[in-house]
């Protein structure tokens, strides 16, 4: 009995400080990416800039014009993406009847339907999460303490893209009644890609087909809002629950060698003399061969209750884990397969409108043109010393935009803006081509 608790705080050090190792190192590796993303509205952005021109009522009416109308001709040019991104995902979507999609042999091209997701990705100002970042989310568990398995024999690709990241305080339990508050790292927004294997190589790799929630050689898409940084693989559909290291060792050390050690010390011992005496006839000492006995069946039973009360923990988590996937799949689920089309567009028109705000705004009330490098220092302070955020402006795409719709001028690396009266008829006149037809 001595034994048990000798051991058993030696290994609860072990594994706590190994863990406290992992997680230290893990933390020390996580990247701060100053992303492109802006987490304003463009509401909020566009009553920022106008506040420039509060002395003249025209003005900020016809700033609003200019950016209503660019709006809306943003909002032309997502509609043609998702157009062409129903058309070539069809064939693909696990959402549609076999006999719809065959109805798209031909009319559906994978190689352009990924293009154009990664266009709309890239408008969104999301960006891929390399597989370095998801090998340390396998590896660690913010949330629920708990390892999971996948398949990824299932997937003949899959890819995960994110926008936005924030910080909060949460509590997990530590151990029996003790909880800890640690600060997690959340990505605002996720959409998970996972191009499903075809029939063949799911067979060839003995894949349960049975059991697979989508038929093979589908895309699958779902984005997801507030997903914790190093509980990534609780969005795959195929994560299987297991024990973790410290799971197994807090389990099998101390029911081994405790119950080993239990008994040959006390049980097997005192048995071996019964029973000798009982051949013999040997006279022997009753009382203290029954109070060995049930000593050590007493350890006997406290250590199976230890090892019982391990595996409920496991139990439990598997239920936490549970309830963290329906409140994912129930609260934080943005869309699925060609629905998150609508959620991607929507966010991916906002950041072009931005960014086209921003950068006409700070060209506009400059007194002299300026090179990107210039404007794009300027918009980062303003948002630094303004808005308390740290961003990295996507300054190269932003003039690309102004002067694509041929608002931006730039003369040897120096970039100016046409005068609002000007942009609002060059805008009109852009908007008025979107539709033209021959009525000849």
């Amino acid at each position: 009995m001595k034994s048990l608790f000798v051991i058993l705080p030696k290994i609860k050090f072990l594994v706590v400080f190994l863990r406290s190792l992992n997680a230290t190192k893990i933390n020390a590796q996580i990247n701060m990416i100053r992303e492109h993303y802006i987490p304003f509205n463009k509401e909020f952005l566009l009553e920022q800039q106008i506040a420039a021109f509060s002395e003249d009522q025209k003005k900020i009416d016809d700033f609003k014009k200019l950016f209503d109308i660019i709006e809306h001709y943003y909002h032309y040019e997502a509609f043609n993406l998702n157009r062409n991104l129903k058309q070539h995902y069809a064939l693909f979507d696990p959402d549609l009847s076999e006999k719809e999609r065959k109805s798209f042999i031909g009319k559906s091209d994978f190689s352009v339907f990924k293009e154009t997701l990664l266009t709309v990705l890239d408008r969104g100002n999301y960006h891929r999460i390399e597989k370095e970042t998801l090998d340390e989310a396998f590896q660690e568990s913010d949330l629920i303490g708990l390892n999971l398995s996948i398949d990824f024999n299932a997937f003949k690709d899959y890819e995960l893209y994110v926008r936005g990241h924030h910080t909060a305080k949460e509590k997990v339990s530590k151990f029996i009644f003790w909880k800890k508050e640690i600060e997690i790292e959340y990505y605002d927004r996720v959409l998970i890609y996972l191009n499903y294997s075809d029939v063949d190589y799911l067979a060839k790799k003995k894949v349960k087909l049975g059991k697979m929630p989508i038929d093979p050689g589908s895309i699958a898409l779902k984005i997801f809002k507030r997903v914790p940084k190093n509980d990534l693989e609780t969005i795959f559909p195929n994560a299987v629950p297991r024990m973790s290291l410290k799971d197994k060792l807090l389990l099998w050390v101390p029911g081994i060698f405790g119950g080993i050690s239990l008994l040959s010390a006390k049980v097997i011992p005192a048995l071996i003399n019964m029973y000798n005496a009982y051949e013999t006839g040997e006279a022997i000492n009753l009382l203290n061969s029954k109070t060995s006995l049930n000593q050590g069946l007493i350890a006997l039973g406290i250590l199976s209750i230890y090892c019982f009360r391990q595996y409920n923990n496991f139990v439990n988590k598997k239920i936490r884990y549970s309830k963290i996937l329906s409140d994912s799949l129930y609260f934080k689920n943005l869309g699925n397969n060609s629905g998150a089309f609508y959620s991607l567009l929507n966010s991916s028109e906002e950041e072009v409108l931005k960014e086209t705000i921003l950068a006409y705004s700070f060209l506009n009330r400059s007194n002299h043109p300026l090179t990107a490098e210039e404007l794009d220092t300027q918009i980062e302070s303003w948002f630094e010393t303004k808005l308390k955020t740290e961003l990295d402006f996507d300054v190269n795409d932003a003039l690309l935009k102004l002067k694509s719709i041929g608002l931006g001028i730039e003369i040897n690396g120096k970039w100016s803006v046409i005068p609002l009266n000007d942009a609002l008829i060059k805008i009109d006149e852009l908007w008025d081509s979107v539709f033209e037809y021959n009525l000849a």
